[in-house]
């Protein structure tokens, strides 16, 4: 994968990212994956980007307070202004050998100009089969998110 179209930040998770159960505040892991995906989406764009979508988060298992955390972040699919960001969220004791998957979520980014109007991004070229497979699962949860949000269009209000 072209390495402007992907990043990694890693954190310890500290006493002060603690929520009522011990465990690392979900709220907390969110910055994080926001921070992280959005300097892919401006590294892939070299540009100010916005966020415009955040969906499909789950936790699978809590992190730990003193584990290492690890994000990946990496472009799925580009449209004319967008950047669909994979994120990967893992996390493993400072003493074990491998990481283990805690969450994983799509952020999508719009480019921006100085005055906050869309711009042209780059299209991102999927190459390897799992960059392929990627790309079609961001167009199709696109898809999808089109019919929730046609479903959604009478609860929105309008002024």
């Amino acid at each position: 994968m072209d390495q402007k179209g992907k990043i990694s930040f890693q954190f310890l998770s500290e006493p002060a990212d603690v929520n009522y159960g011990g465990n690392v505040h979900g709220g907390v892991v969110m910055k994080w994956i926001d921070q992280t995906a959005y300097t892919c989406a401006r590294a892939w764009a070299e540009t100010y980007c916005v966020t415009v979508y955040v969906g499909g988060i789950r936790f699978y298992s809590p992190i730990n307070i003193g584990e290492i955390v690890r994000i990946e972040a990496y472009v799925l699919y580009t449209g004319n202004t967008s950047i669909h960001i994979g994120i990967d969220v893992y996390s493993k004791e400072i003493t074990a050998e491998k990481f283990q998957k805690k969450t994983h979520c799509i952020i999508v980014f719009v480019s921006v100009d100085g005055k906050g109007k869309p711009t042209q991004v780059k299209k991102w070229i999927a190459v390897s089969e799992e960059e392929k497979k990627l790309e079609q699962y961001a167009i199709k949860l696109k898809d999808l998110r089109s019919i929730i949000e046609e479903e959604m269009k009478p609860f929105f209000g309008t002024e």
